[in-house]
């Protein structure tokens, strides 16, 4: 058993609570059981408890032995003195403040009904990559399923927002600025988002917008700074291409003028392994120099569109001739234009977490709605994870259903965050133990 699980009993009041007693046998009756506490310190707080005659306001500590107190050194935390109940499954040890006086305890062992007891102990027993409700799924209402894949959608994109907010906060709340650096480490569609995402620091958007007219200029500052322009001596060849020296030339030269010696990247910390040529970090570098060439205002553009057409019509800048047949610097090969595929990862990842983090930096409530309504204007995603969910009543029209599934799968399902999930607490609520 994990303690969850009886923060998950305690906030219900899903035990027997006749004849409930201290361990020093003070008859106690529960008021209001607290409120829950996610940041450190007594995990309720603003109980309300009648301890024999007494009622008392205050924190309880919940924990499956009443040693993992002092296992915990809450005796020496001052944070814990507000504790009026501390509530365990076995009562093993006496807990004290740090003053030393005793913090009554009731042991819950023998009052959790036994068949919530059994099918949480299923539940947390489903075996690695499987969806553990699976089972108990024809015996959950619609409404649960929809409005918990809701739930967790929102909870995906806030998390996201929330990343770019501390980001644009990072860069003196330019919205450009973070546009920039959002749609960079976009471009590198996850294998190559943490060097994307490195390169854009290295790169400040003022020089970019700069020589944002002049498509070479632009090419040579990422392939350069990306560090695809450095000699060495598995690459001499490659670099005696013609256009490959225009661009060693010019960014010699904005190098010296910008002073962005020693900030880039190294051909190295990039991820070519195990991919097809169309998705190396050297295509998405061509690609992502049209779109700065072609889109002088990233954000008022992102932020702007009304519809996934719009946006597609954004993304579809396209890159210099030479980029359509080199997928790396001197090396031949047909490469296709980015995809729509391609672009709908970019909505999903790029566009919409970055909606969401304006509208909540701005306070606009409906913009995050709009920002979210581009999501069922495409099409599902299709991985390993979202294939738990075939053949189970869960729906994968749109991005919106996959996108909050895979939260939660992530966040809720390969964890065993079971009580947190409506799901879940619809199971264990109503004592759905498979027979």
């Amino acid at each position: 058993m994990r303690e969850d699980f009886l923060h998950y009993v305690w906030q219900q009041q899903y035990f027997d609570k006749q004849a409930l007693r201290t361990h020093t046998g003070e008859e106690v009756t529960v008021l209001h059981p607290g409120f829950h506490n996610t940041d450190a310190g007594p995990d309720f707080l603003n109980a309300r408890l009648q301890l024999g005659e007494v009622e008392w306001n205050g924190a309880v500590e919940i924990h499956l032995r009443a040693s993992d107190w002092r296992r915990h050194q809450h005796q020496t935390d001052a944070r814990y003195d507000q504790v009026i109940l501390h509530v365990v499954l076995t009562d093993d040890q006496p807990v004290l403040r740090t003053d030393g006086t005793p913090i009554p305890t009731v042991a819950l062992a023998g009052r959790i009904p036994l068949d919530m007891l059994h099918t949480y102990q299923q539940l947390q027993a489903a075996p690695p990559a499987t969806l553990p409700c699976a089972p108990f799924l024809p015996r959950i209402p619609d409404i649960t399923r929809i409005s918990m894949v809701d739930r967790a959608l929102l909870e995906r994109m806030e998390r996201k927002a929330a990343t770019v907010q501390l980001l644009h906060q990072q860069l003196d709340n330019d919205w450009e600025a973070t546009a920039w650096h959002v749609l960079a480490a976009g471009f590198g569609f996850r294998k190559n988002t943490e060097p994307l995402a490195r390169l854009a620091k290295a790169l400040p958007l003022r020089v970019l917008r700069r020589h944002r007219h002049n498509l070479l200029q632009t090419e040579a500052l990422l392939f350069g700074q990306a560090g695809f322009l450095s000699a060495t001596e598995n690459n001499t060849d490659d670099l005696a291409d013609e256009y490959v020296q225009k661009l060693v030339t010019e960014y010699e030269f904005l190098r010296h003028k910008y002073a962005l010696e020693n900030t880039g990247l190294q051909e190295h910390e990039w991820n070519f392994l195990r991919m097809r040529p169309a998705n190396f970090p050297t295509v998405r570098l061509a690609q992502l120099a049209a779109l700065l060439h072609a889109r002088p205002l990233l954000f008022d553009a992102l932020l702007s569109a009304q519809n996934v057409a719009a946006l597609e019509q954004f993304f579809s800048a396209k890159s210099s001739a030479y980029w359509h047949t080199h997928y790396r610097p001197g090396r031949a090969g047909n490469v296709p234009a980015l995809g729509r595929s391609s672009m709908h990862l970019l909505i999903i990842n790029v566009v919409v977490p970055l909606r969401v983090a304006y509208a909540r930096t701005v306070d606009q409530a409906e913009q995050v709605e709009a920002a979210l309504h581009l999501l069922t204007q495409l099409p599902a995603e299709k991985n390993h994870i979202l294939a738990l969910y075939e053949g189970l009543p869960f729906t994968q029209r749109t991005a919106a259903d996959s996108q909050g599934l895979l939260m939660l799968a992530t966040a809720y399902c390969q964890p065993l965050r079971c009580v947190e999930c409506a799901i879940g607490s619809r199971i264990l609520r109503h004592n759905s133990v498979l027979k």
